[in-house]
C-alpha cells in the first residue's frame, strides 16, 4: 500500500505540482515519530528515544522503503536470518545499525559478532565470556544491553533482579560495553511498575541507555524514560 501526498507550490504565479509516494511503513514510522514527540514534550523529557524497527520475519522487499527514507536502526531475533537478510544491504550502507533482540546461544556468538552492532539478551556470565572472547578474536566491540526478567517469569529469559550487579560487574571485569539494562514486562499486565522499576535499577547502575517499550506500550517505556523503543507491528503490520 502507498500514500499519495500532492504538494502544491507557487514558483513565478505558475503552480507546481509534486507528487511523493509514500509507502505505508514509512507514514506509520512518521506518526510514531510525531506521537514520541509529543509525548517527550509533555512529560518534559530531554534525550529523544531512539526507535529499533523490529524486522525481524519480514523480508528486505518491506523493509527497503523505511531504510530508503533514511532510518537506520532494526532489530532481528535470530542470527541466521539476519546474516542472510542484512549482510549485503550492511556493506551497501555501512551506517545501518542492527540489533539482536533475541536469546543469543553460545554457539552462535563468533556469527552474532559478524553483523550485529548491539545485542539486547545478555543474561549470564557465560554468555559474557564468550562474547568478550569473540571481541577480541574479530578486535570488535558491541553494545550491550543486560536483560532482566523483570517479572521474575520462570518462561522468560533474563538475569533474576537479585543476580544483576554481579552479572553487570562480571561484564565491567571482562571490559565490556553495557550501556543499558533491557526488559519484557509480563503480558497482560499494566507495564508502568516494571517500567518504572527497571528504570530504578538503570538509574542505580548509573547506566546511559535503557531498552524497553514496544508496539503495544511504547509511549508508557517513553513515559518512563526509555531510550531505546523496539517497535515491529505497528510499523511493518502484522506478521503471518
Amino acid at each position: 500500500m502507498f500514500i499519495y501526498i500532492i504538494c502544491i507550490k507557487f514558483v513565478n504565479k505558475v503552480i507546481l505540482v509534486t507528487k511523493f509516494i509514500m509507502h505505508d511503513s514509512v507514514q506509520k514510522y512518521i506518526d510514531i515519530i510525531n506521537l514520541i514527540k509529543l509525548k517527550i514534550e509533555d512529560q518534559k523529557i530531554d534525550k529523544f528515544p531512539k526507535v529499533i524497527a523490529v524486522s525481524k520475519t519480514f523480508n528486505l522487499e518491506k523493509i527497503l522503503p523505511l531504510i530508503n527514507y533514511g532510518h537506520l536502526d532494526y532489530g532481528e531475533n535470530k542470527v541466521q536470518e539476519a546474516i542472510e537478510k542484512w549482510t549485503k544491504k550492511k556493506h551497501e550502507n555501512s551506517k545501518i545499525r542492527l540489533h539482536l533482540l533475541g536469546k543469543l546461544q553460545t554457539n552462535k556468538v563468533k556469527s552474532a559478532l559478524k553483523i550485529f552492532d548491539y545485542i539486547h539478551s545478555i543474561d549470564s556470565k557465560k554468555l559474557a565470556k564468550k562474547i568478550a572472547d569473540e571481541e577480541v578474536k574479530q578486535n570488535k566491540k558491541v553494545k550491550i544491553f543486560l536483560q532482566v526478567n523483570i517479572g521474575n517469569e520462570d518462561q522468560k529469559s533474563g538475569v533474576n533482579k537479585d543476580e544483576l550487579i554481579s552479572l553487570y560487574n562480571y561484564c565491567k571485569d571482562l571490559k565490556l560495553n553495557v550501556i543499558g539494562l533491557m526488559c519484557l514486562p509480563p503480558i497482560n499486565e499494566d507495564p508502568n511498575k516494571y517500567f518504572k522499576e527497571i528504570y530504578l535499577l538503570n538509574k542505580k547502575l548509573e547506566l546511559p541507555e535503557l531498552s524497553m517499550g514496544m508496539s503495544s506500550d511504547y509511549l508508557k517505556a517513553v513515559e518512563n524514560y526509555s531510550t531505546y523503543l523496539r517497535i515491529g507491528s505497528s510499523i511493518f503490520g502484522s506478521r503471518s
